[in-house]
């Protein structure tokens, strides 16, 4: 399914792995069934008791802070009695999640604490048995929180590997807490997940894909002929990352004309923040530079004029469930805050500058697949040299962590 020939420089994929059922379903059991998933952020359950009800992997899961540890606790979203769902808002708070069908209540550590006409049950019924069943494992990584079906898979922050330093990076740009801002983007695209994760660290078509929101930059006044010129590399793990410099602005510390003048100087003073912290060089990284970060096998953290959270959830061979978030600095300040909440909308928002035009560009590819007559996508820009933004290296790292965990031992790509 795949061919990697770096003597050559040749780097192809098949087109069934975007097409068929089969590995389709190897994905969902070999990938999603048993790899570190995203979950949320620490900041989406801040207080104890507050809930948030998320799909991961094609399971509603409760990801909940105890009332009583404070801990942060994942739970799968079906009743112990008789499998109805537990929690049935988005989010909330509250003390415990109770069953509309037959009234079964379980508190935010997942125990059964109330059942109707309790003196029914005979002597082998034990609640303390019937508890919610918990995730099989949730880690966290400076607020964003991971979990994964699987027991026996290796710790979080080995997974993680180099995509820690971008976290890293991320994080410490700012001197407060960060926090997901209230809402999200959700849609639905008609392609396979794949294609999502290849054009989310994709440079190479920005400028031709992306015509309209460069003239727009043109036109307030932005030089644009640099286009994206950075670099790319592996982090290990099937993670990778696209870092390059941009035109744009980023309300951490890099002011541009779109912005305003009325900013100019708060922003430089948080450039002058950045570097009275970590020096010259690694603030220069933080203000200047934009990443695009891949954590296999389906979150990117999107550092560019705002930050922006997505996942995608396939949920057949041709379609996926989309979310993204906003994750910003708290308390900050108004101005700042709303160049934020701009960016995020104008640009990734679904209806925004960049969105719709990557929504054709990959249902596009999967109408282009079901043609037929070409078998296989070429990936092998760049092999041969040191990695540029507008190569395919970071393409090709999940590429081959995808062949390692979807394995010819499964038969799928034999």
């Amino acid at each position: 399914m795949i061919i990697d020939d770096p003597d050559t420089g040749v780097f192809r994929v098949h087109r069934s792995t975007m097409t068929s059922p089969e590995i389709f379903e190897a994905e969902r059991d070999l990938i999603f069934n048993r790899c570190w998933l995203y979950l949320g952020h620490e900041s989406e359950i801040k207080n104890p008791g507050d809930f948030v009800r998320r799909d991961v992997g094609g399971r509603s899961i409760i990801f909940v802070r105890s009332v009583k540890s404070g801990e942060v606790r994942a739970f799968h979203n079906t009743c112990t009695h008789r499998g109805a769902i537990i929690c049935r808002t988005d989010s909330g708070s509250g003390k415990v999640f109770q069953c509309f069908y037959h009234a079964w209540t379980f508190d935010s550590d997942g125990r059964l604490v109330g059942v109707p006409d309790r003196q029914a049950y005979g002597p082998g019924f034990r609640m303390e048995d019937m508890g919610l069943h918990a995730v099989a494992k949730v880690e966290s990584y400076r607020g964003f929180v991971f979990i994964s079906y699987n027991a026996d898979i290796e710790p979080l922050t080995d997974y993680l590997a180099g995509a820690r330093h971008y976290l890293d990076l991320i994080v410490d740009e700012s001197e407060a807490n960060w926090e997901i801002i209230g809402g999200s983007n959700q849609y639905s695209i008609n392609a396979n997940w794949k294609l999502l994760v290849e054009n989310s660290i994709d440079g190479y078509h920005a400028a031709p894909t992306h015509d309209t929101y460069m003239k727009y930059l043109s036109s307030m006044g932005i030089n644009v002929a640099g286009g994206l010129a950075g670099g790319a590399r592996a982090l290990g793990n099937g993670h990778a990352v696209m870092e390059y410099k941009a035109p744009w602005g980023r309300p951490i510390a890099k002011w541009e004309p779109q912005f305003g003048e009325d900013i100019r100087d708060e922003i430089q003073s948080m450039r002058e923040r950045l570097v009275e912290r970590y020096g010259a060089e690694r603030a220069e990284v933080m203000a200047e530079s934009n990443r695009n970060l891949l954590v296999f096998p389906n979150l990117i953290i999107n550092d560019i004029q705002a930050v922006t959270v997505r996942t995608f959830m396939p949920t057949g061979p041709d379609r996926m469930e989309v979310s993204a978030w906003h994750l910003a600095p708290e308390g900050e300040a108004a101005k700042p805050r709303a160049l934020r909440l701009e960016s995020f909308l104008s640009f990734l928002g679904p209806g925004g500058l960049a969105t719709p035009d990557d929504v054709e560009a990959l249902e596009s590819c999967q109408t282009g697949f079901r043609s037929g007559g070409v078998e296989w996508n070429d990936i092998s820009r760049g092999m041969l040299r040191d990695p540029k933004s507008v190569d395919e290296e970071q393409m090709r790292s999940f590429w081959r962590q995808w062949r390692k965990v979807v394995s010819p031992t499964q038969g799928v790509l034999a």
